[in-house]
């Protein structure tokens, strides 16, 4: 498993029922989580004094319960990289912190290169991977459809202090992007990936992970450099082995590019139990 054991303003404190119990900076969040499938043996106080608990809906869905107030965002630090948060009506705050594992990784590869990288970070979200790249000398291509995602990716690229590093902000389905990018003959020497399960794109194109997953990979390939750094998938697709992701990574990336592969689970320590909690999944493929 790749741990992010790294972070100072992040916490898992507690887990069990359901439920994990977060410390993002000075707030106390309670939010549920579908590996937790362990019990809680006890409650502690410290599960009830927290600042937000979200709670599923059984028809879907769910709200924030607010016990104490907390400001509208606020920002955490993970080495020289800082994000915004904000709770959101699906359960997140806007960052995803077992991520870290990526980002140092990413960065290592990048600073270690000996000369300028084009990273192209897709399904990009917030922009975690975006902010870390850029900070390690890359030049980056950020891709989301959601506006608002976008726009936070920006927040957090200037709450960063790297607001002056080349980095391109689209908003745009990704699927063209792509296909666009080959036509034009763009090519980069790093993709990043977080596919979702599943999705509609603007034109009720219908994407399912287990049927699409692979064929994108393959256009993917089209706009790669002749001498690539690295490919990485993630996922969150409950059911997909990583050896999934690492097996696709071998037909199409080390069959012509040689290379390395690896791929396991994404994960975040435990406090009160030291034990890890599993987030994802993640294949690698690099030079």
């Amino acid at each position: 498993m790749y741990m992010a054991r790294d972070w100072k303003d992040y916490e898992i404190i507690d887990t069990g029922g359901g439920e994990k119990l977060e410390r993002w900076g000075d707030i106390i969040l309670r939010r549920p989580d579908p590996q937790i499938i362990w019990p809680l043996p006890k409650e502690s106080s410290v599960w009830k004094d927290v600042h937000g608990h979200y709670h599923r809906s059984s028809s879907g869905g769910g709200q924030w319960e607010m016990k104490k107030s907390i400001p509208e965002s606020w920002s955490i630090r993970y080495g020289k990289l800082r994000f915004h948060l904000r709770p959101t009506n699906f359960k997140h705050t806007g960052l995803f912190p077992e991520q870290a594992a990526n980002w140092s990784w990413m960065m290592d590869k990048i600073a270690g290169a000996g000369r300028q990288i084009q990273v192209l970070n897709l399904f990009a979200y917030t922009g975690g991977a975006t902010v870390a790249a850029a900070s390690a000398g890359a030049s980056v291509v950020h891709v989301d459809a959601a506006k608002g995602m976008v726009q936070w990716a920006k927040e957090n690229l200037q709450l960063s202090g790297l607001g002056e590093r080349p980095v391109r902000f689209i908003t745009d389905d990704v699927f063209k992007f792509v296909q666009r990018e080959q036509r034009r003959g763009n090519k980069y020497d790093a993709i990043i990936m977080d596919p979702p399960s599943y999705g509609r794109g603007p034109g009720g194109e219908m994407w399912k992970l287990e049927q699409n997953l692979y064929p994108f990979l393959e256009s993917c390939m089209n706009i790669l450099s002749d001498n690539p750094l690295f490919l990485l998938i993630n996922s969150y697709t409950t059911g997909i082995s990583p050896t999934v992701l690492e097996n696709m990574l071998a037909m199409t990336m080390k069959s012509r590019y040689g290379g390395k592969l690896s791929s396991g689970e994404i994960g975040l320590p435990i406090t009160a139990s030291r034990l890890n909690l599993p987030c994802g999944i993640l294949g690698r493929w690099e030079s």
